[in-house]
């Protein structure tokens, strides 16, 4: 069998990082694991190729000389698994979906031979046996959730890895919580499922091996869903494994505000190499957050919270949520202020949609509330449902958030609040990279020059190269991520 496995291509948001990618040379934050991992559980006989669109150009021959493209994706993603699937068919190639997109919206997609949904590790062995038996069905699909100890070491070989930011593994699936507006426990389930800690080692001795060096994402939905296994087994062997290799993997994961409860936790995390976490807070109004079931948010202060985790040397980003039933036109004032007094450089700022399946969803289809238009992306002013706020009020308000949070003035202002409290992780090196030398070189003309609010980089510049000198590379990696921010705030 000749496979030809396919990413679609992500649409320029918030969260893509292309115009900051641009500065270190990068084609994309992150590799498709989900795919990767899927090429490990095919069988070793067959001719294996993958073409990440966000990164390479995928060409008719690609297709034609497939016997069958596999192809998975996104829910923000739509518009390209939509074109990719129409060039397969038009070019009379077999096309198999999976993934997150296709598990949730399969009904809607035509032109699929077959559709491998929910979880690969039941469905690809049942659909691999029906295809080598030559009888495979039109969907395979599972409302199990595997045991992912039996998961294998994903195919990062078929990367071209120089393309990427940062490379990902997965160390468990599913989350405890159970946010009305979140798909990941419909897709997942609630109780988090993990792998066993040489699982974990044997897959950073196989990045390792490859000579990655520098950022890793474990994207997990949330990391600390089982803190008892990460303090008695997980985190020591990787405080272990990362001590003994000198830190050559710096750790991104996403978890929720509840980390700040458990100094101990915290502590292991970032002697073991974490040293950026994103947290979903989604709005400083309790009665939004009790209305989208965000129980582990409410009764503290989130600003201490997120003030804590920062000292403890974790930058943290975070994600926020307008259009709620319970928000009023304040709500848009109350999230900028909290944003600033937080110090969250990176604040992911959407309006609420209703993803396919959730909660959320199956709630507002109840009141007669669904609109047609789930893009997939909370943050092109796209919303799926009629909101009890008025909608030009919400659009207004949402594009007055966005242009405030990331306007120079503001955004360099909020740097400098979270330099006061954040503690830079001490393992973390103070030689810079060539790539990072070019980066730099390269700030300092994007910004520092030809930009306009640039008098308040050279302040923030002078503030951190003075006052915090260790903290002066996170400021100016911070500043990369501002560029692409108002990039993609100017176009909302």
């Amino acid at each position: 069998m000749k496979i030809l496995l396919v990413y679609p291509e992500t649409p320029s948001t918030f969260w893509s990082f292309k115009d900051a990618l641009k500065f270190v040379s990068k084609k994309s934050a992150e590799p498709p694991l989900g795919l990767i991992t899927v090429a490990a559980m095919l069988p070793e006989d067959w001719e294996l190729k993958l073409i990440d669109t966000n990164v390479s150009k995928l060409e008719d021959t690609d297709i034609l000389r497939a016997d069958y493209v596999f192809l998975s994706g996104m829910s923000v993603q739509v518009k390209s698994f939509r074109d990719i699937l129409l060039r397969c068919n038009k070019l009379g190639t077999k096309v198999v979906a999976g993934g997150p997109l296709a598990t949730t919206q399969y009904n809607e997609f035509l032109g699929v031979s077959h559709f491998v949904l929910n979880e690969a590790e039941i469905t690809l062995p049942h659909f691999l046996n029906d295809l080598e038996n030559g009888n495979p069905k039109y969907i395979y699909s599972s409302n199990e959730y595997p045991d992912i100890t039996t998961t294998p070491i994903p195919r990062w070989d078929l990367l071209d890895m120089n393309k990427y930011a940062s490379m990902s593994i997965q160390y468990s699936r599913g989350c405890p919580y159970d946010c009305e507006f979140c798909s990941i426990t419909m897709l997942n389930g609630r109780n988090p499922r993990s792998k066993t800690k040489e699982q974990l080692i044997a897959e950073l001795d196989a990045l390792y091996k490859l000579g990655w060096n520098g950022g890793v994402s474990v994207v997990d939905d949330n990391f600390i869903g089982n803190k008892r296994k990460l303090k008695n087994d997980i985190l020591p062997a990787l405080i272990d494994w990362s001590k003994q290799h000198k830190y050559p993997f710096h750790l991104i994961t996403e978890v929720s505000i509840n980390l700040a409860d458990d100094d101990e936790l915290v502590n292991m995390m970032v002697e073991a190499g974490f040293y950026s976490v994103f947290v979903g807070i989604e709005s400083p109004n309790n009665q939004s957050l009790e209305e989208c079931g965000k129980s582990q948010n409410l009764k503290r202060d989130l600003v201490s919270a997120i003030n804590k985790l920062q000292s403890k040397g974790m930058i943290v980003s975070g994600g926020f949520i307008v259009g709620f039933d319970n928000d009023t036109e304040n709500i848009f004032d109350e999230q900028i202020n909290f944003i600033h007094h937080s110090g969250i450089p990176s604040a992911m700022v959407g309006i609420l949609n209703a993803p396919i399946g959730t909660k959320l969803f199956k709630r507002l289809k109840a009141e007669n509330r669904l609109l047609e238009n789930f893009s997939g992306n909370n943050m092109d002013c796209s919303i799926n449902f009629i909101p009890k706020m008025k909608y030009d009020v919400l659009m207004r308000g949402y594009s007055k958030l966005i242009h405030t949070i990331y306007s120079p003035k503001e955004y360099y202002n909020r740097i400098k609040e979270f330099l006061l409290v954040y503690q830079r992780p001490e393992w973390m090196p103070n030689k810079l990279t060539t790539t990072e030398i070019k980066a730099f070189l390269r700030l300092l003309w994007k910004i520092g020059i030809l930009e306009t609010g640039r008098k308040h980089f050279w302040k923030l510049f002078a503030f951190s190269l003075f006052k915090h000198p260790r903290k002066f590379p996170v400021a100016m990696t911070l500043s990369v991520y501002g560029f692409h921010f108002r990039r993609i705030a100017a176009t909302l």
